[in-house]
């Protein structure tokens, strides 16, 4: 039996664990599918639920040029030797190898976890057929067996599993990890006394990936974190932004960098996207798109106009914060990263450190939008929308743009976003412009909320002009 690498500690996914849990309480077979970004943690959600059971794991090879199918399922064979204590098996095709699992399962309770399932599937093309046979005529057979089947390339478990014809009906359950929480993020720094400030300079960076979060070393400064993970020859987010796009997009990788490479400047519409990659908006471009927002890079936020409708205005945005922060800062010099000569780099040196933050601050608040209705008091089913809002100039309308706009039934909410030192009670000026350009529809109300890290001027509390102020340490709570 496979052996389960639980993690020192684990944190939240306390939703997803109950699901899973419930799962269990099933009286017949059950098949699971798993997706999120890679490093999002699905892999150690698995191993943690199955803690304590009869759990064999069989994961994939990464891709390399001249890995074969046939390489993948002798890896499978060794995998599955050791699972049973028997010598390596050897399998002429997938047909041979499921149903050798399937025998040895047909009893019993037992969690069967296949990860990167797609680098299992390899080049064969009939994989997929094949490990529904096999669900069909051996596995669901034991009503005490659950499959689950993972993945980081998330673009081909929809196309292959989700959205296929012969796996209707057959999956019970999906979980799609997001990024956790920034209150559950917090729980990494322990109960070490660290400000907030200090981890907002990490979580800009890190967002709410665990597998980053754990590399924390929480006795260390945030610059100290940060020249050992990023600035550091060797750093874990030295080197993991070629590993990620090489693992999920192989040969493709350099089609899907050019389009964050773009977004990392600022979000845009699909047409100013074309304009700066150089392309015709193409079949070609649209699946690239979307490949990149099911693999939890990118996001498309839509525009709700006044009629309280899903408008066609629409900007693509880079939601990931790694990546922005990896082209921006880490890429352009990691030759000098590689020669050691940033070892004393101060992260606020950095060229336009506060508009960069300012971004991925930005992404930090519109990634926790379920910690915003809390800290709001709105109730989930009086929430329409929840995304930036831009409008374009016309004869009847000026341009707007508002970085959060939250539109319920009888209220919007305009959030601003800001990051600064100090943060004049200029921000009124800016909010109620902004304020002003909107049309209502009739019967809202309109309340201007600000969210922000940074120290406020007194005059912005004592003018109550904001209904709402959240600072960035009240997500941590």
């Amino acid at each position: 039996m496979t052996k389960c690498h639980y993690s020192v500690m684990f944190i939240g996914r306390e939703e997803e664990l109950q699901k899973l849990q419930e799962f269990q309480k099933r009286k017949v077979a059950g098949m699971i599918v798993v997706c999120g970004r890679r490093r999002v943690g699905k892999s150690t959600l698995i191993e943690h639920f199955a803690q304590g059971k009869r759990f064999l794991e069989f994961y994939g090879l990464a891709p390399r040029e001249g890995l074969t199918s046939q390489d993948q399922l002798n890896h499978f064979g060794e995998q599955l030797g050791l699972a049973f204590q028997l010598a390596p098996m050897r399998f002429a095709n997938w047909n041979h190898a499921l149903d050798t699992l399937a025998e040895l399962t047909k009893q019993g309770e037992v969690i069967i976890f296949l990860d990167e399932i797609s680098w299992m599937a390899g080049s064969d093309k009939d994989f997929v057929g094949k490990l529904k046979g096999a669900w069909d005529t051996k596995f669901k057979k034991n009503p005490k067996l659950i499959l689950i089947l993972c993945g980081s390339v998330t673009s081909w478990i929809e196309e292959n599993i989700l959205n296929d014809k012969g796996f209707m009906g057959r999956v019970s359950l999906t979980l799609t990890l997001k990024e956790m929480p920034l209150s559950d993020a917090n729980k990494f720094w322990g109960k070490h006394r660290i400000s907030a400030y200090e981890k907002f300079k990490i979580l800009c960076v890190t967002g709410g990936i665990p597998r980053y979060l754990e590399e924390i070393q929480p006795e260390q400064t945030a610059e100290q974190n940060m020249k050992r993970l990023c600035f550091s020859r060797g750093g874990i987010l030295v080197e993991e932004f070629d590993k990620i796009f090489r693992d999920i997009f192989t040969k493709r990788a350099d089609d899907f960098k050019k389009i964050v490479q773009v977004l990392a400047q600022g979000n845009h519409e699909l047409g100013q996207l074309c304009h700066h990659l150089k392309v015709e908006p193409t079949g070609a471009l649209s699946h690239r798109l979307h490949v990149l927002e099911q693999s939890g890079f990118i996001t498309r936020d839509y525009v709700w106009d006044k009629s309280k409708k899903k408008s066609k205005l629409s900007k693509f945005r880079l939601k990931d914060n790694y990546l922005r922060f990896y082209l921006k800062y880490i890429e352009p010099k990691k030759h000098l990263i590689e020669q050691g000569l940033y070892a004393d780099l101060f992260l606020e040196d950095l060229p336009e450190w506060n508009t960069i933050m300012g971004f991925q601050f930005e992404n930090l608040v519109l990634n926790n939008l379920p910690a915003i209705q809390h800290l709001l008091q709105i109730s989930s089913s009086s929430v329409l929308s929840a995304a930036p809002y831009f409008q374009h100039q016309t004869k009847r309308y000026p341009a707007c743009q508002i970085d959060l706009l939250i539109q319920c039934r009888y209220t919007m909410y305009v959030c601003e976003i800001k990051f600064c030192q100090k943060i004049s009670p200029d921000v009124m000026d800016e909010v109620s412009e902004k304020m002003e350009k909107l049309t209502l529809p009739k019967g809202v109300s309109l309340r201007p909320v600000l969210i922000y890290q940074g120290e406020l001027s007194p005059k912005i509390s004592q003018a109550n002009f904001f209904t709402h102020l959240i600072s960035f340490e009240q997500f941590l709570q």
